[in-house]
C-alpha cells in the first residue's frame, strides 16, 4: 500500500499541501493515505502478480516441452507417458553404469542372473522387482523372450521392454558367429543315458540337452517308462551318463508312479528316498494349467538345479478340450505357444533337456502301410527337435525309430522294459 508522500518523493510539494496524483488521477495531500490510491496500488500489485504467474506458467510449459523432447513425444496414450515419467524417476534414483563396462563381480568372476539385469541401463528397483517376479531374472531370459510376453508378464511398457531386450542382446553378444564356434559348442553338449545302449546310440549318445525330444506311439509302447527312467538317470554322475541334477515331471494323464521310480532306483543301487526328493512333480488338470506350469518352471530351474523337464503327454488335454474343426485353429496356436515356451527354456538354459511324450491318431484314408501318425499335426512336428516313434515288439521288447532329427540318420533300435527299468 502506497503513501502519497511516496508517490511524489522527488517533487517540491510541501508536507500537508495538496497535489494532483498522476497515477490515480485524483488530488492528494502529501503525507496522507488515500483509499482510492490504496485500491489503485492493490490493483497494480495484482496485475504484477498476474504477470509473474503467467511468466511462471509459460516457463513450466517450455520445461515440459523440453522434457517431452528428451524422453520422446511419440506416445499413443497416457499409459506410455506415465511409464516414461516413471522410468525417468528410476533413472535418477539408480547409479550411473557404463554400458560398455564388463560385468564382473568383486572376485573378478562374470556377474550372472539378477546382478547382470540390475546393471542394464534404465533398470531401477521397481523395474527389477517386476522382472524378477515375472521370471526374468537373467539376461538370457530377457534377450530370448518376445517383447509381448515380457510386457504381459511384468507390466512394463513397450519402449522400456524394447530397450531392455536390446541391451541384454548387446551384453550377451548375440549375433552372427562362425560355424566353427557352433561346432565347438555342439561337441560339449551333455547327454542323459536312457539305460539302453542301443537306444543311446540311436540318439547319438543319449537324450541331449538344449533341445526338445519327442517320443510318440500307441499305448504300452514305453513312453511313460522312458520318462520315469530319465528322471532317475538324470541324477547320476556325469561319468555314469547323468547330469547330477533334478527332474521336473508334469503329468497330464495321471500315469506318474513313485513305486516305479523306486524299482528303477534300486536297479541302479541308488537310495530311492533321495531319488524321489530330486523329482519335482506337477499334475496338470487342464491345458491352461499345463501351460501355466511350464511358465512357472522358469523360476525353479536355477533354484532347484533342474536338468530335465518331462511333459507326459503334451497333447492329451488339448485333444479333449478342443473338439471339432471350429476349435482347431485356436488349439494349434496354443500348442505352438506351449512348445515354444519349452524351446525357449532350452535356449536360456543350455544344460537343460526337455522330453515330451505324444499320442498317435489313425488316418482313415490310409489303406496300405501304417495308418498311425503323431497327434498335433505340423505344429508339434516343427516344435520338436528330435522325434522318435515307438512301437511294440516281442514280449518286453520295444522298437524305437528316428523319424526326424537335424543331426541323426533314420534308424531303429530295440530295447526292453524290465522290472528294473529300461535296458538292452
Amino acid at each position: 500500500m502506497a503513501k502519497a508522500s511516496e508517490i511524489e518523493e522527488e517533487s517540491n510539494i510541501e508536507m500537508g499541501k495538496p497535489y494532483f496524483c498522476t497515477e490515480c488521477k485524483r488530488n492528494h495531500t502529501k503525507g496522507k493515505i488515500y483509499k482510492e490510491h490504496a485500491e489503485f496500488a492493490r490493483f497494480e500489485d495484482e496485475e504484477e502478480n498476474k504477470e509473474e504467474l503467467e511468466l511462471e506458467n509459460d516457463k513450466k510449459v517450455i520445461e515440459d516441452e523440453e522434457l517431452d523432447e528428451e524422453i520422446g513425444s511419440d506416445y499413443d496414450d497416457d499409459a506410455e507417458l506415465e511409464e516414461a515419467f516413471h522410468e525417468l524417476e528410476e533413472m535418477e534414483e539408480e547409479p550411473d553404469y557404463d554400458d560398455d563396462a564388463e560385468l564382473v563381480s568383486i572376485d573378478g568372476e562374470p556377474l550372472e542372473g539378477v546382478d547382470a539385469v540390475k546393471k542394464l541401463p534404465g533398470v531401477g528397483e521397481a523395474t527389477l522387482k517386476k522382472l524378477i517376479k515375472a521370471g526374468f531374472g537373467s539376461l538370457e531370459s530377457i534377450a530370448y523372450t518376445p517383447p509381448s510376453i515380457i510386457q504381459d508378464a511384468s507390466g512394463l511398457g513397450e519402449k522400456t521392454t524394447s530397450k531392455l531386450i536390446k541391451s541384454s542382446m548387446q551384453k550377451l553378444n548375440i549375433g552372427f558367429k562362425s560355424a566353427e564356434v557352433v561346432w565347438e559348442h555342439r561337441k560339449n553338449i551333455a547327454r542323459i543315458t536312457t539305460g539302453s545302449q542301443e537306444l543311446d546310440d540311436l540318439l547319438g549318445g543319449g537324450l541331449e540337452t538344449g533341445s526338445v525330444t519327442e517320443f510318440f506311439g500307441e499305448f504300452r509302447t514305453g513312453k511313460t517308462q522312458i520318462a520315469h527312467q530319465l528322471c532317475v538317470n538324470v541324477q547320476l554322475k556325469r561319468e555314469q551318463g547323468g547330469l547330477e541334477g533334478t527332474a521336473l515331471y508334469i503329468d497330464t494323464e495321471g500315469t506318474f508312479r513313485p513305486e516305479r521310480i523306486i524299482q528303477m532306483a534300486e536297479g541302479l543301487d541308488l537310495d530311492h528316498n533321495e531319488v524321489l526328493k530330486n523329482i519335482i512333480f506337477g499334475r496338470a488338470y487342464n491345458s491352461d494349467h499345463q501351460v501355466l506350469l511350464i511358465k512357472e518352471a522358469a523360476s525353479l530351474i536355477k533354484e532347484k538345479n533342474i536338468k530335465l523337464i518331462i511333459v507326459d503327454s503334451v497333447i492329451g488335454h488339448f485333444r479333449s478340450e478342443y473338439v471339432g474343426r471350429g476349435t482347431l485353429a485356436n488349439r494349434q496356436q496354443l500348442i505352438n505357444v506351449h512348445l515354444h515356451d519349452l524351446l525357449r527354456l532350452c535356449d536360456i538354459y543350455p544344460d537343460l533337456a526337455v522330453m515330451i511324450t505324444n499320442q498317435v491318431q489313425s488316418k482313415p484314408d490310409v489303406f496300405y502301410g501304417n495308418p498311425l501318425q503323431a497327434a498335433g499335426g505340423n505344429i508339434v512336428a516343427h516344435g520338436s527337435t528330435v522325434r522318435l516313434y515307438l512301437r511294440k515288439g516281442k514280449g518286453e521288447q520295444r522298437v524305437a525309430k528316428v523319424v526326424d532329427a537335424p543331426h541323426l540318420p533314420e534308424g531303429e533300435a530295440v530295447f526292453s522294459i524290465t522290472e528294473h527299468g529300461i535296458s538292452n
